[in-house]
This record gives C-alpha cells, sequence and structure tokens, in this order.
C-alpha cells in the first residue's frame, strides 16, 4: 500500500506476514511444548513394563522409524486433500495415540500406540512446512521459517519443566495431557483457518506437483538435503544420543549438567532464529547457511574435545548457535525450489525423510566411534558431515527472489501479452508522469 508523507512523496508499507503465519507458529507451540512434557517421562514410562534397555530404545526408535516409512504417504495426502486438512488430521492422530499410551497396559501396546502417533508426526511436519510455502511471500519465507521454527523451541524448552509437575501426579498424565495440548491446537488451527482464501486449496486450477527427481536436478536443492542430513545427524540424533554420555563418562559429571548443556544448546539457537530468517530474506539464503554450516561444524568438533564443563558449555552455544543460523534459510531454499505455484508434497517428504535418515544413522555410527576409538572421534565425525554439507551449499546458486514472485500486472500480462506491447494512447503531453488528458 502506498501512501504520502507531509512532503507529498510516495512510501512503500512494510510487507507483514500473513496472519496464517502466526496462527501456525502459535499452533506448533503448543505441540512442542506437549512434546516437550512427554519426552523426558516416556523412557522411565517403557521402563515400568520391566523391559531391558534396548526396548525402551525402541520405543523412541519406532516413532522415528514410523515418520521416515510414513513421509512419502503424507506428501502424497498434502497434494490430494490440501495441507490445512492434513495437518489438523496428524494432529488428531499424534492426540489419539499418545494418549492411549498413557493407557496401554502392556510393552507391545505402547509400541504400537506410539508408533501410531508417528503417523500422525509426520503428516502435520510436511503440512505444515507445505502450508508455510504457500502462504508466506518468497522475499519473507526466511522469517516465516525462523518464526515458526521458534515456536518449536520455545515449547520444547518449556514442556520439560511441565512434565516434570505432572509426573508427580501420575506417570500416565503427561500422555494425558499432550494429547489435550494437541486437540487445543487442532481447534486453534482448523478455527482461524476454517475460512482463509490464502490457506484454501485452490481447486479451480491445476497445479503441477513437482517431483522429487525435478527437484534434485537443482543443485540448491541438493545443498538443503546434504545440510538436512547432517543437521539431523547433529542435532536430532547426537546430541540427544551421546551429549549425556559425553558429560557422564568423559567429564566425570552428572546427568543435571548434561541438561544444562541442552538447555545452553536450545538458547543458543533460539538467540540467533528471528535473526538468520531476516537475514536469509535480506543478503540471500546461501551467506547464512554457509555461515551456520561452519559454525556448527567448529561447535560440534569443539564438543568432543573439551577438558572441562565451562568449557564443553561455549561449545554447546556455538553449536546451538550455528544449528540456528542454517534452519531458515535451509527451509527457505527447499520452499524456494518448489515455488508457490506447485504441489510439493513429495519433494517435502523427502527433505524431512532425509533429516530423519541423518536422525537414525547418526548415533548410530557416532556409538561405534566413541566404542571403538573415542569421543572426539565420533564428534568429529559429525562436525565433517556439516562440513561436507556446506561444499554442497558453496556451488549452490542463490535462490533468493528479488521480488514477490506474483504480481496482478504479471499475470494480466501473461493472459493478455506484453506488458510493454501496445502503444500509450496519444492524448498530449505528460505532466507529473500521468498524459494529460485533450480539452474537450
Amino acid at each position: 500500500m502506498l501512501g504520502t508523507d507531509g512532503r507529498g512523496s510516495e512510501k512503500t508499507a512494510k510487507p507483514r506476514l500473513p496472519g496464517e503465519v502466526w496462527v501456525l507458529v502459535v499452533a506448533s507451540f503448543i505441540i512442542a511444548l506437549g512434546f516437550g512434557i512427554v519426552a523426558p517421562v516416556l523412557p522411565a514410562y517403557a521402563k515400568s513394563f520391566d523391559v531391558g534397555t534396548f526396548a525402551v530404545s525402541a520405543v523412541v526408535s519406532s516413532f522415528a522409524l514410523v515418520r521416515l516409512l510414513f513421509a512419502p504417504m503424507s506428501g502424497r495426502l498434502v497434494n490430494r486433500f490440501g495441507e490445512t486438512w492434513v495437518y489438523i488430521v496428524g494432529i488428531l492422530i499424534v492426540a489419539v495415540g499418545t494418549g492411549a499410551c498413557g493407557f496401554a497396559t502392556a510393552y507391545w501396546q505402547l509400541i504400537v500406540f506410539r508408533a501410531f502417533a508417528g503417523v500422525g508426526s509426520t503428516m502435520f511436519t510436511v503440512a505444515a512446512v507445505g502450508l508455510l510455502i504457500r502462504i508466506t511471500p518468497a522475499p519473507m519465507r526466511g522469517r516465516a521459517s525462523g518464526l515458526w521454527a521458534t515456536g518449536f523451541l520455545l515449547g520444547n524448552i518449556g514442556g520439560p519443566i511441565v512434565g516434570a509437575l505432572l509426573v508427580e501426579i501420575s506417570i500416565q498424565v503427561p500422555f494425558v495431557t499432550y494429547a489435550a495440548a494437541l486437540v487445543v491446537a487442532a481447534l486453534v488451527v482448523w478455527w482461524f483457518l476454517r475460512r482463509s482464501t490464502l490457506a484454501a486449496l485452490d481447486n479451480s486450477t491445476e497445479q503441477v506437483t513437482m517431483s522429487v527427481r525435478t527437484a534434485v536436478r537443482r543443485s540448491a536443492y541438493r545443498a538443503a538435503l546434504a545440510s538436512g542430513f547432517a543437521n539431523g545427524w547433529a542435532v536430532f540424533g547426537v546430541r540427544i544420543s551421546l551429549v549425556p554420555l559425553f558429560v557422564v563418562e568423559a567429564l566425570r559429571s552428572t546427568p543435571a549438567v548434561a541438561g544444562i548443556s541442552l538447555s545452553v544448546f536450545a538458547a543458543g539457537n533460539a538467540a540467533v532464529l528471528m535473526i538468520s530468517g531476516k537475514l536469509a530474506d535480506s543478503i540471500g539464503r546461501k551467506p547464512v547457511a554457509i555461515a551456520g554450516l561452519a559454525v556448527s561444524a567448529i561447535g560440534t568438533v569443539w564438543l568432543g574435545y573439551s577438558g572441562n564443563v565451562p568449557m564443553f558449555m561455549v561449545a554447546s552455544l556455538v553449536a546451538g548457535v550455528g544449528a540456528g543460523l542454517l534452519n531458515p534459510p535451509q527451509n527457505a531454499v527447499v520452499a524456494d525450489v518448489i515455488g508457490a505455484k506447485a504441489k510439493g508434497g513429495p519433494v517435502l517428504a523427502a527433505f524431512q525423510m532425509v533429516a530423519d535418515c541423518g536422525a537414525i544413522v547418526g548415533p548410530l555410527l557416532a556409538g561405534v566411534l566413541a566404542d571403538r576409538f573415542s569421543y572426539g572421534a565420533a564428534f568429529a565425525v559429525t562436525g565433517a558431515m556439516a562440513a561436507l554439507a556446506l561444499v554442497f551449499w558453496l556451488f549452490a546458486p542463490e535462490t533468493l527472489p528479488k521480488a514477490d514472485e506474483t504480481h496482478v500486472a504479471a499475470d494480466v500480462a501473461g493472459e493478455s501479452g506484453r506488458l510493454d506491447e501496445g502503444p500509450e494512447v496519444p492524448v498530449g503531453e505528460r505532466v507529473a508522469g500521468r498524459p494529460r488528458q485533450p480539452d474537450a
């Protein structure tokens, strides 16, 4: 919208994120808060069924495995029914599965219910990213991604605190609370998006579905896959599985210190997410992603060679900053590759699958390296994955659009012909930029 200042000059209003983005941010906070409530309780709950450590780990892994296997189907569902309904149904599936976990009477039931929740998890994750892409103007995708990730991060920080209080009542209460929180999130999304023309699926025009094969031909998408795999390996895999063991066994400290280090990592992440998003929308996706990978690689390697707790905390902060810098530009590049006018469910699903693969493979290989060699070797290889992904980004083009991808004039010109195709009607000389109408 154009306005005028006191001197009559025109100025452009600052662009704002669509309200629908804020709806997704609030929902992501509620979802992550519930997940944080359950995550610390789940291993102890599984252990209460008199099973071994491997069986306890299987409960956690089953969730990630089902997410990985069901991701392609989630992409197809998004293309068929639209992001909004897949998002809502996915949340409700997780609510049912998680609530049922609290009432499980046998270990096999806990596995089945947890795996069922994984189906819904991948549905709403793919749908949420797809919806963010479609409703956010291209030059603002970095900020939208950073804001959305911040919602998740804040929820994950507050969730364990709430969970620690709820578990004092009963070990089943956190599961029921998470299920209730998910229902609230689904209602929030349904209520505010039910009449949104921006979020509605447009069936009036035939949209092209971008295939994974087409996306992989783009070097920018390949770079995002590489960094997604490295990020999943380090952040969602090694950070959870190896850091607590390193603190206790190598630094001779306590599990409480390990928990604090995870919070320090999260603090570094949260501190730069919004900054990273703004930079990705101003100076470009590529330089911010490269900086994030470089900082992440340095911080991760530093973790393995920390000789004391204070140094380890500083390394955790650095690694968190690196992950925070990487996330918004990485997601924005995937959005740029798909574009606002194409269906990208399979492309989004493939991106998620690669990150999940990193989260599964990373801890296993890092664990072997720690057993055979040292923790330093395990963290060094993890950092090397980020450095390898950085090489992919060096050869990738910048995808930040110089202006919004869509414009009414451009759309009309596409139907009528070129914008400069017809000459201006010769009605007289120009005055202040406008043709002066001839006298009657």
